[in-house]
């Protein structure tokens, strides 16, 4: 540990829990001499996306909307962070990350959805920091629950099955 990190450790040993900082140390330290540690400055996360410019700029009037690009704040912290997200997109250890990618991915494209990427990573650390508490991914890991209006039938169903590659057998007749 750097000495002049030193008065930080117990905030450096909470960044560490977070996927994507816990190898690099200098990743951490170049994080937290960016936002500093005392998050009462940000009455919310999202106080603190929009400190880092990792939302969309509100450059609209009436119903006129003149652009819809990412603000130029943070120019030392975002593409750090933008680093950090291209890892944990390609990473199998962490699905809570590659599974927002890909959500936002489909629809508004990579640049988007590594900007997303990044979104999380600073409200976890915002939730981090104001807590005291380390890294916990069930934040992030939410199961959606069932379409109650989506009904089908049992030859609906297993005609779904059939399109995506299932192939399917009688139960009776494999065991006779």
């Amino acid at each position: 540990m750097l000495l002049v990190a030193g008065p930080f450790s117990a905030v450096l040993d909470l960044l560490h829990t977070l996927p994507g900082l816990d190898r690099n140390p200098m990743t951490a330290i170049a994080i937290l001499s960016e936002i500093g540690p005392d998050m009462s400055v940000f009455p919310s996360s999202k106080h603190l996306v929009s400190w880092a410019g990792c939302c969309p700029r509100n450059d609209q009037s009436n119903s006129r909307v003149k652009s819809r690009r990412i603000s130029t704040a943070g120019s030392y912290l975002k593409p750090l962070l933008v680093q950090v997200a291209n890892a944990l997109i390609k990473s199998k250890k962490h699905p809570e990350f590659k599974e927002r990618y890909h959500r936002v991915k489909s629809h508004r494209g990579h640049k988007k959805a590594v900007i997303a990427v990044c979104k999380m990573l600073l409200t976890a650390i915002w939730n981090m920091l104001s807590k005291l508490e380390p890294y916990d991914p069930s934040g992030f890991l939410e199961h959606r629950p069932v379409n109650g209006k989506k009904v089908l039938t049992k030859s609906q169903a297993l005609e779904l099955l059939r399109l995506r590659g299932y192939t399917i057998t009688d139960d009776m007749a494999a065991t006779a």
